[in-house]
Parts: structure tokens; C-alpha cells; sequence
């Protein structure tokens, strides 16, 4: 449901002109609740808990104070933030937010999770020993290189963590102590948390300095949108995506997908098909997602294939479908694509495709917008879809066609702009550095 009180603008929460200039690029002009009520407390330096779900702009709430605060910290190669998550994919996701929000800033981050190869381990290692501002990572893999020695948490000034309940949940609540003991006792804490249960309340005693509480109720998909998912194998994904936009005909579109390589063979399809359409993701460089984005708001092109972190900045009225292609990694971002339509009092509808190996996170969307969303019959022609099973983790059925890759998201630092005004702390900003290079091509 969207809040009906007063949006702040963020030009009105004093932060750093690189700041600024990406939030504007992004099509972002008012913050959410959870957003203008946690950022000035951030950016006076208090230690904070707040209570909220996903779907509301907490990741915002956290990184933009945050990069703020480091673009006007003098440079020392240290790190200076540190985010601990629960899960890889959550750790994918803010480290490519960091990528969005502070495009237009030289600030460097790199993302730590389980599950990668040892040269995935060896380039962490460089990372750390050599710092980043901003390291996202998931508790048991940042302790072994924490217990290894060479991580340098001295000169950190702001511990995060994020989803605390559910990593309370995972059996990390051991990690997190021994983590916040080898951090600067003087730092900053950051506490987020969809639920409040007794735990997480103590663990806030444990590592909070006098918080303070924001608390905000869940922020569920516009009543407007009509829902709608379609079970299926991978396979069948690109037919029954090409079926429904021409039944629709749809004027003003958008299929999202989290995957950065997918976006190229979605656009392939649907033009191959006849459908009008251009794509935008980190693979093209700001001038031709600018332009991109134009065509989109002017009506030049009906449809807009992109990735995850863009869906948070795509602000356009008027926009008569989304479909997810993929379901996403975070059931936040499922609100974030589906809320792109049924704005400004329209009706919209949001479609997803679901494989078997995304039924059970499409059980957790579920279970998070309490709302059982309907399942359509996939065309006679294509034959029968897998059977939809949330509660089976496992999957099955994805290996017909199925595709995987990294997330999407704003790739390349723009290049610096001048400072545009002076700063409260002073000192740091516009540094000269080169932003950690992450292995990430910024042409294909």
C-alpha cells in the first residue's frame, strides 16, 4: 500500500552533491518513511534499529548516509563500512545498489559470500588487504578471512547489519558477536530487521550504543495491480513472454530480469518476434542508458528489458505491464519490479514466470505479500508446466534451457563531478582514487 502521508524530497536531506546526482539519474526525487526518518539520524551519527520489511527502501536508508559519510572521509585505503548479511544473493544485491547509488562517486565495494572458488577467495583477499570503503559480505565467510588475519576493521567507522532476524535464524548470532568484537569500539552500529522478536532486542543491547528506533509496517504491492504467474520450465519462458505481450498489446512495458546476460537474449527474442523493444544494463555505457531511458518515457519503443537495481530507478506513469522473466533473488525486489505499474491512480498487472527452481522463493514473495497469486495456463501448444510446489526447495526442473549469471545493475563509475558545495564534516571528498576493479566488463 503506498503511504499516504507527506513525502520528504531528498534534496532536502543535506547530502553530498555525488549523492544527489545519482539519486536524480535514477529518477528518485522523494524518499520512502523508513528512508526520511533513518538518514538524518545516520548522518548525525546515532546508532539505530529499524524495524522494517522488505519492500520499503531500507537499503537505501542504510547506503545512502553511509556513502555520504565516506565521500567526505579522508582516504586511508581502509575499510570504512562493513554490511553483514544473511545470504549471497542479499549480498549481490546492496553491493550492486552501492554500484547505483553511488555511481557518480568514487566510492569502491566488493561483495564476500560462501560458495566461490578459490580465486573468488584469493581476489577477496586483495580486496581486503588492500581496503575497500564498502564490504558487503555473509557472516562465515568474513570470518575466514577475518581469523586469517589481514582484514584491517581499525579505521571501520559504521557496522550494518541487515536482515538481523534472519541471520539470528541461521544460526549466526556466534559470527556477529565475534565479528563486532574486532571492530573499532567507537563506530557507528546499524541494526535493520523485519521482525522484533526478544532476541533481536538483546543482540540491539549487545552491539547498539543508545539507538534509536525507527519502526515501520510492510509495504506491500499497490491493491491496482493485478497479479498473475505462470509455472513453467525455463524452455518455455520466451514463448509464452512473446504470447502475452502481443494478446496484451502492450503500449508501455517492462520485463525485468536479475540476470545482466539474460537481458541481451531476452531483447534478441522478443525483436526476432516483431516486438519493439531496447534493453538497459550495465553493459552499456550512462550516455546510451540515458538515452534508453528517454525513448522509454517519450513512447519511442513499447517495451523495457531490464535488470534489478534499474527497476529502482524507473519512475514512469502510465506503465501497463510489468513481467518478471526470472523470479527475483529478494522478495523486496518483487515490490520494487511489480510497483513500477498501477502508479498515479492507474491499473496495472504484473506477471511472472516461475521455473522450478524459483518455486519456493516465489512462496516466500507469497508469504510475504500475504496473497496467494493466481496461476495461468500456459498455452495448450507449448504442453504441460511443472507442477507448483513452494514448499520444495530443491526444485528440478530447471535444467530445459536453464540460464544463470550474475545481477544486474549500473557497471561503470561515471566520471567525477565538481564538488557543488561545501560539506558539514568537511575534508575527503572528490578523491582521486580508481574504484576497485571487480572483475566486472564494462563493455560486454
Amino acid at each position: 500500500m503506498e503511504d499516504k502521508k507527506e513525502r520528504i524530497r531528498f534534496d532536502a536531506l543535506d547530502m553530498h552533491p555525488d549523492v544527489m546526482d545519482a539519486l536524480d539519474s535514477m529518477g528518485f526525487q522523494e524518499a520512502t518513511p523508513i528512508q526520511s526518518e533513518s538518514i538524518p539520524k545516520i548522518l548525525n551519527g546515532q546508532d539505530l534499529m529499524g524495524i522494517a520489511q522488505t519492500g520499503t527502501g531500507k537499503t537505501g536508508a542504510f547506503l545512502l548516509p553511509t556513502i555520504d559519510r565516506i565521500l567526505d572521509t579522508p582516504d586511508n585505503g581502509k575499510i570504512k563500512t562493513l554490511i553483514v548479511v544473511p545470504t549471497r544473493e542479499l549480498a549481490q544485491q546492496i553491493d550492486q545498489a552501492v554500484e547505483g547509488f553511488g555511481y557518480y562517486a568514487k566510492v569502491t565495494s566488493l561483495a564476500i559470500y560462501g560458495g566461490g572458488s578459490a580465486q573468488d577467495f584469493t581476489r577477496e583477499k586483495k580486496a581486503l588487504t588492500k581496503g575497500a570503503d564498502i564490504i558487503v559480505a555473509t557472516p562465515g565467510r568474513f570470518l575466514s578471512h577475518l581469523t586469517l588475519g589481514y582484514v584491517d576493521l581499525s579505521h571501520l567507522t559504521c557496522l550494518i547489519l541487515d536482515e538481523a532476524d534472519r541471520m539470528l535464524d541461521m544460526g549466526f548470532h556466534g559470527d556477529i558477536m565475534r565479528i563486532a568484537e574486532k571492530c573499532k569500539k567507537d563506530r557507528q552500529t546499524l541494526l535493520f530487521s523485519a521482525t522484533m522478536p526478544d532476541r533481536i532486542e538483546t543482540l540491539s543491547k549487545d552491539l547498539l550504543n543508545n539507538p534509536v528506533t525507527v519502526k515501520l509496517a510492510l509495504s506491500k504491492p499497490a491493491e491496482k495491480i493485478k497479479q498473475g504467474a505462470y509455472v513453467l520450465f525455463d524452455y518455455q519462458k520466451d514463448d509464452v513472454l512473446v504470447e502475452l505481450l502481443r494478446d496484451r498489446d502492450v503500449k508501455s512495458g517492462i520485463v525485468f530480469t536479475s540476470r545482466k546476460r539474460t537481458v541481451s537474449q531476452i531483447t534478441r527474442t522478443l525483436k526476432k518476434a516483431g516486438i519493439r523493444c531496447e534493453r538497459i544494463s550495465s553493459d552499456a555505457e550512462q550516455s546510451e542508458r540515458e538515452s534508453v531511458m528517454l525513448g522509454f518515457r517519450q513512447r519511442k519503443f513499447p517495451i523495457l528489458v531490464a535488470t534489478d537495481v534499474v527497476s529502482r530507478g524507473i519512475d514512469i506513469d502510465n506503465i501497463e505491464l510489468v513481467v518478471n522473466y526470472d523470479v527475483p533473488p529478494n522478495e523486496e525486489d518483487y515490490v520494487h519490479r511489480i510497483g513500477r505499474t498501477a502508479r498515479a491512480d492507474k491499473d496495472g498487472e504484473g506477471i511472472t514466470l516461475i521455473n522450478p527452481d524459483d518455486q519456493f522463493r516465489f512462496g516466500k514473495i507469497e508469504k510475504l505479500i500475504e496473497k496467494e497469486v493466481p496461476k495461468l495456463e500456459i498455452p495448450e501448444r507449448l504442453g504441460k508446466g511443472p507442477e507448483y510446489n513452494p514448499k520444495n526447495r530443491a526444485g528440478g526442473g530447471g535444467r530445459h534451457g536453464g540460464r544463470s549469471g550474475g545481477h544486474g545493475g549500473p557497471a561503470g563509475r561515471g566520471g567525477k563531478k565538481p564538488f557543488r558545495g561545501g560539506s558539514s564534516q568537511g575534508g575527503g571528498g572528490n578523491r582521486d582514487k580508481k574504484p576497485f576493479n571487480r572483475d566486472k566488463s564494462k563493455n560486454g
